[in-house]
């Protein structure tokens, strides 16, 4: 099953609340909004997938609990990106002092900044061409590090700010550089 984009644009514009609504009531789907205002119905993730995104999340969770550096998110948490897109990582982190500055309204609803580190994990029924478009649009709103792990491919790409996508073909880990300092993924079980 992949990811379902609907324009409904020709019959109303999709504001911010009328997102907000959409998925409060709905509440057992997966949606992303784009920058454009199209609705994305995500569809859910199969066993294998959901396995090694929470061995990821458990990976980044271990770490951040450890540091104490900041908040680390989930594959459930959506972000309000600056560009106007709604967009749920597959996991995430923004240091404390980010997160200690938003309202707790704002700590409540969808976070509206984009993270500092993202991760997209290829699910069998993700397109690598729109994950990678994902990964150029978290750069281009202000995302320090992003991972996007592709296990079909046994590789991942890696994306920071003002350089070339770099390429790694079957790595067994991959580091947090300074933007998770001390952080260290360890892929067995994810690729």
């Amino acid at each position: 099953m992949t990811a379902v984009i609907l324009n409904l644009e020709p019959m109303f514009q999709l504001t911010d609340d009328a997102f907000s609504k959409l998925c409060q009531a709905n509440p057992e789907v997966k949606f992303e909004r784009t920058a454009k205002g199209e609705l994305i119905v995500m569809p859910p993730t199969g066993g294998d997938t959901g396995k090694r995104n929470s061995e990821l999340t458990f990976q980044l969770q271990a770490w951040n609990r450890k540091t104490q550096l900041g908040v680390t998110f989930d594959s459930s948490t959506l972000f309000q990106l600056p560009n106007g897109a709604r967009r749920s990582p597959d996991a995430a982190w923004i240091p404390l002092e980010r997160w200690e500055s938003l309202t707790p309204e704002d700590q409540e609803t969808f976070p509206p900044l984009c993270p500092n580190f993202v991760v997209e994990l290829r699910s069998p029924s993700d397109s690598l061409k729109s994950l990678q478009d994902k990964m150029q649009e978290y750069l281009d709103n202000g995302t320090s590090l992003g991972w996007l792990l592709d296990p079909k491919g046994k590789q991942v790409e890696i994306y920071r700010p003002g350089q070339q996508k770099q390429v790694e073909l079957a790595p067994t880990s991959l580091s947090g550089e300074t933007v998770l300092p001390g952080f260290v993924l360890d892929l067995e079980g994810i690729l």
